[in-house]
């Protein structure tokens, strides 16, 4: 028998929300003086143009915090009860833990002068009217700060494109994820059991194309049992493009900072994975003859698996091997994922079609690589219909805390 899973965002509570927002209002009127806001754009002020591959990177990343630490004492008694300065503190404590940063020590001037690198994204978009160079293509661009996208593949394979649509295709052979003036992505899928139309990932391309005055074209090409940690050309690093080896032959991201992308490679078991973080402006700089990429348009409806978002969780058809029951699966998809949503039940449907619990670890990674380069939370998780957690939606004792919180600002 077969079970069909609809996957759709889970609703707000209009009542929940109501009581939040109302909290939040009060908590700003009350607070009239608060200059958390001001605190945190100094310190994005002072960090945008940082990346690992700059020289001093630590040290200047740590001097900003204390100072970002600084403004936020300052501004305490004013701040008394928002929630937002609160995040913040914590925030601020974490990230000192996370990089080893002492609380005293020099800061970073409130008032930094501003230098626009070239070959920083970030940098570089930081004010809206700031043109960019001539790109190696025949025409130039002038970059505006807008949002990032996210698109990630995995499994036998399932596909999260930009406007977080979640599909499972057979798409066998190679195909364009991505393909715009700056970045191509490509994969290469092949059968995974006979008598089975799925797929999964032996091979991702991914070409950084020329950018006049930061980088030339770079070739990044990972196969199965082969995740180099250096581009084609055996170069590891440079000013505005580097690969980072987080576990050797398993886990390799690649940082392109002169465009503010982020690509992360994974493999698990024999097949390959694949995260993409990529400026919106960025993604739409492609014409007509690049128009078919999974990640901007999806699969092509003959090679959709799930019929029009519905994904059919069934034992694997007659003359395949039985690895998992129905429930089996799930048992085993539970060891990693808690949590049913779409990652969950893809971990299900790929242990019910290949018998391969690797396909387990390989839902759990892409859900975290998710986590890391998706920017947008509240998108996060997308949950069959009707199914949605009760964790999602805050608990009693959670409100409680948040009026509380607010409560305070008035004494």
């Amino acid at each position: 028998m077969s079970t069909v899973v609809d996957f759709a965002y889970p609703a707000i509570h209009l009542s929940i929300y109501l009581l939040l927002t109302l909290c939040l209002r009060q908590c700003q009127v009350i607070t009239p003086q608060c200059r958390i806001h001001k605190c945190t754009t100094d310190f994005v002020s002072l960090t945008s143009h940082l990346t690992p591959a700059v020289d001093d990177f630590h040290v200047e990343f740590c001097k900003a915090l204390r100072a970002y630490s600084a403004c936020t004492q300052r501004t305490a008694k004013s701040c008394r009860g928002n929630l937002v300065f609160h995040s913040a503190v914590l925030g601020i404590s974490d990230l000192m833990s996370q990089r080893n940063c002492s609380r005293d020590g020099p800061v970073s001037s409130a008032h930094p002068e501003v230098h626009h690198e070239p070959c920083n994204y970030y940098s570089r978009t930081q004010h809206a009217h700031t043109p960019a160079h001539a790109h190696a293509h025949t025409h130039s661009h002038t970059h505006t700060r807008q949002g990032f996208l996210f698109c990630g593949l995995f499994g036998d394979p399932h596909l999260r494109t930009f406007k977080d649509s979640f599909q499972t295709c057979k798409v066998e052979g190679a195909w364009p994820l991505i393909d715009n003036d700056y970045l191509s992505v490509q994969v290469t899928n092949v059968p995974v059991v006979t008598g089975s139309s799925a797929t999964a990932t032996n091979k991702i391309t991914v070409i950084f194309k020329p950018y006049e005055g930061c980088t030339d074209q770079r070739v990044y090409q990972a196969v199965t049992d082969n995740l180099p940690a250096a581009f084609d050309d055996g170069t590891v690093s440079m000013r505005a493009l580097w690969i980072s080896e987080r576990s050797p032959g398993h886990h390799v991201e690649l940082h392109a900072g002169y465009i503010g992308v982020t690509v992360i490679v994974r493999q698990l078991g024999r097949y390959l994975t694949l995260a993409v973080r990529i400026p919106e402006e960025l993604a739409q700089a492609y014409d007509a003859t690049q128009d078919l990429q999974l990640c901007l348009n999806g699969c092509p409806r003959v090679e959709r698996i799930d019929q029009s978002g519905h994904l059919p969780l069934t034992p694997p058809s007659v003359g395949l091997q039985q690895m998992f029951t129905a429930e089996g699966a799930k048992e085993r998809c539970r060891e990693q994922l808690e949590v049913q949503d779409i990652y969950f039940h893809s971990c299900v449907f790929d242990l019910l079609t290949t018998g391969d619990a690797n396909f387990t670890v390989a839902a759990y990674s892409a859900q975290k690589d998710m986590e890391s380069l998706h920017p947008h939370r509240d998108r996060w998780r997308i949950y069959p219909q009707g199914s949605a957690p009760s964790t999602l939606h805050p608990q009693p004792l959670q409100l409680l805390t948040l009026l509380l919180l607010c409560t305070l600002s008035f004494v």
